[in-house]
């Protein structure tokens, strides 16, 4: 293992949220001083802002100079009812959305601006004024999911365990019955085909095909229930990471509907059945066996569990319950006292990714696939470091 220093911080302050942009080339990180961004490849400040006042989210517009903000911590820096469009090229608010009620989770992209309540999900066009685009009830989403991409918006459905599916293009939706409790966690791909959503069993992680609302595979993660921290795609599809309260960092594959020969796919077909005699699909199936390892002969029927292809360790600290935002514990992401947020997941390149957590200890490590000692892949922690410093 690589370890690194504690790197210089503008402040010695506890990170109150953290979260990666769309392609988790930088992540923001709310404090209750301000907000600073970092670049993923080498946890370098790349932005500093201080307001003297907390932020309980900071959510950053892809690689743009546009942030949404909501106030959090001890002493807040905008009312915690209203989201901030801040431009950070001029230095000031372009325009803000206020609510009746306590903003829990928020999305923007170029053409929108998505604000989670407890109990819906108000859509605005990104302009000033910011004009109401739509407006969907939901059951209570005290974590604020939401999930946002050019093509799709996916939030909770009316009914626990559902989730609602927008299309934007023609803003018609769809209901997948993905779970039967609560939801925990949800992630579409970067490309927005593929949804992962966990619910607060821990359990089994699902991933549906967004066009068609069909469940294209279960994963895992383990038989006892967990608290699920962070899903995220790695930047093809063809893998999902997950992180949970037991401290682990599980790497999943992920059939696609999008290429016929997907390792799951293969895995499917038992190895006495016929097949199309190519020397391709005979190469794909090797190449498969070789990376999944045993998993590739894993019998469908009623134990036909697929689990992680790897898993490791990652740290979760223990710390005290903080005055703060963190979506933790089911708490308010803005209100209330909870754990800080750990485990957030933000893919580098295929081979490589990020967990980021906030709180005192707040840290960035780095993990990398390889190949093992017997030719599967593995993943191994790269390095870390304490980007806020002691």
């Amino acid at each position: 293992m690589n370890t690194r220093p504690p790197i210089e911080s503008p402040n010695e302050h506890a990170a109150l949220s953290v979260a990666f942009n769309n392609d988790a080339s930088r992540f923001t990180v709310g404090l209750d001083s301000g907000f600073c961004i970092f670049l993923s490849n080498t946890c370098q400040i790349q932005t500093v802002r201080v307001f003297n006042a907390g932020l309980g989210l900071v959510q950053m517009m892809g690689n743009a100079n546009y942030l949404a903000l909501v106030g959090g911590g001890r002493s807040p820096k905008f009312p915690q009812n209203k989201v901030i469009i801040w431009d950070d090229s001029k230095g000031k608010v372009a325009f803000e959305i206020a609510t009746l009620t306590a903003v829990r989770g928020v999305q923007i992209s170029k053409t929108r601006v998505v604000v989670v309540l407890q109990n819906s999900v108000r859509v605005y066009a990104f302009e000033k004024p910011p004009k109401p685009l739509a407006k969907y009830e939901t059951a209570d989403n005290l974590l604020g999911l939401c999930c946002l991409t050019d093509k799709y918006l996916v939030f909770p459905g009316r009914t626990s365990g559902q989730v609602q599916v927008v299309q934007l293009a023609t803003d018609s939706v769809s209901i997948i019955p993905a779970h039967s409790s609560s939801l925990r966690a949800l992630q579409l791909s970067s490309d927005g085909e593929l949804l992962a959503t966990a619910s607060e069993k821990g359990t089994l992680i699902r991933v549906f095909a967004t066009g068609s609302c069909a469940k294209v595979a279960e994963r895992r993660r383990g038989s006892e229930s967990a608290t699920i921290y962070s899903l995220r795609f790695s930047p093809l599809g063809n893998m999902l990471a997950c992180t949970s309260d037991k401290g682990s960092l599980h790497i999943f594959d992920v059939p696609s509907t999008r290429r016929p020969t997907s390792s799951s796919a293969l895995r499917s077909t038992p190895s006495h059945a016929p097949t199309a005699s190519s020397s391709s699909t005979a190469s794909a199936n090797a190449e498969t066996r070789n990376r999944w390892g045993i998993l590739s002969n894993i019998p469908f029927g009623p134990f036909s569990d697929v689990y992680s292809f790897t898993s490791t360790q990652f740290e979760t600290g223990d710390e005290p319950l903080l005055p703060s935002n963190p979506r933790a514990a089911g708490d308010s992401p803005v209100l209330g006292t909870s754990r800080p947020i750990k485990g957030v997941i933000g893919w580098l390149d295929e081979n490589s990714l990020l967990v980021v957590g906030a709180g005192q200890d707040a840290r960035w490590e780095r993990f990398v696939l390889r190949e093992g000692e017997d030719g599967h892949l593995v993943i191994a922690r790269d390095g870390w470091k304490r980007y806020l410093g002691n």
